[in-house]
């Protein structure tokens, strides 16, 4: 996982990988497995697969299982 940096003003960590850049790569890539969408964030893909398993319990991001592997997409 990124390393976390806290605010100055707030005491509060902010977050390496905040979830707009989740929902920007999938717009970008429209459908797409975690590790793609970990490469184009610059993530692990644990890290990918957390955060999106975290905006889909959101409703942010849909997933279906297609073989072994996931397939995220925005909500149409």
């Amino acid at each position: 996982m990124g390393s976390r940096d806290r605010d100055e003003e707030s005491g509060k960590f902010t977050e390496t990988y905040p979830p707009r850049d989740f929902l920007n790569a999938l717009e970008e890539l429209n459908s797409a497995g975690t590790s793609e969408i970990a490469e184009s964030v610059g993530c692990d893909r644990r890290t990918a697969y957390l955060k999106l398993q975290s905006l889909e319990e959101e409703g942010k991001v849909q997933s279906r299982k297609v073989g072994n592997a996931l397939l995220w997409k925005l909500p149409e």
